[in-house]
């Protein structure tokens, strides 16, 4: 399982939250008594759904241990977190009224199978709502680890943004139509956000919170080394730093099935 560092996480705190909160904005559920966040890191994110919804019971989900433990210093009578995996999460029929998912299935396989599940947990007037990045983006670091240098040590790390073979993300198509059969009524959107990152080599440090994880958690030593560098130039090169600082487009899918 890939380490998560929650202040390295929040380095980007700003520009992670947009996403999030444009993605909450467009869920039509008024009333909820029981919300769901599956990937909630620390939290921060999540405390505002008890705000939305400020009689519902208000869950956090996340796999990383380290997340946990920040998203607890948030925790209330509302608002509670707990370690668990997304993947594995079954909810009974009927028993929730929002999940949310932020920038979390990217990490997960088997989305044919898993919203449909989710989307059966749904009570009349619930949402699900998650956004990952576009199946098709690959910040540069994929191709690397593809390369015959590392493709033998990193084969089993797939990353959460790469190659399309190294992505369990659908074309937006097909979430329109894995939730409409679902019987959930779909609006779905892709955005690209032009994020300017300040610092040196901000583009690394803005994936090493999320994307890198799996492939330096593989390695070490030298070879963990080797990678970085080679990550670091490639990512100098593909997104030169300007007098104001480094752009870095990032093209997110956005998802929202309501079952009326």
């Amino acid at each position: 399982m890939a380490s998560w560092d929650p202040q390295q996480y929040n380095r980007f705190a700003e520009e992670r939250a947009r996403p999030f909160r444009e993605l909450v904005a467009r869920i039509p559920t008024t009333q909820a008594v029981a919300v769901v966040d599956l990937g909630c890191g620390p939290g921060t994110m999540t405390a505002t759904l008890a705000e939305r919804w400020s009689d519902a019971a208000v869950l956090g989900i996340d796999s990383s241990p380290d997340m946990i433990v920040a998203a607890s210093e948030r925790q209330t009578a509302q608002l509670r977190f707990q370690l668990g995996d997304a993947g594995q999460w079954r909810p009974q029929r009927g028993s929730v009224d929002v999940i949310v998912a932020n920038a979390s299935l990217q990490w997960v396989d088997d989305h044919e199978t898993l919203l449909p599940a989710w989307a059966a947990g749904l009570d009349d007037g619930g949402t699900l709502a998650f956004q990952v990045p576009v199946s098709t983006f690959d910040p540069g670091f994929g191709g690397i680890a593809a390369r015959p240098r590392w493709a033998g040590l990193l084969g089993g790390a797939a990353g959460a943004i790469g190659p399309r073979s190294a992505t369990p993300v659908l074309p937006a198509a097909e979430y329109v139509r894995l939730l409409s059969a679902a019987g959930l009524t779909v609006d779905a959107w892709e955005t690209t956000y032009y994020h300017v990152l300040p610092g040196d080599d901000p583009v690394f440090e803005w994936f090493k919170g999320t994307g890198l994880r799996p492939y330096l958690d593989a390695l070490s030593g030298d070879d963990r080394e080797e990678f970085t560098a080679e990550v670091r130039q490639e990512l100098r090169r593909g997104y030169p730093r300007e007098p104001f600082g480094t752009i870095l487009p990032f093209p997110r899918l956005f998802v929202v099935g309501h079952r009326a």
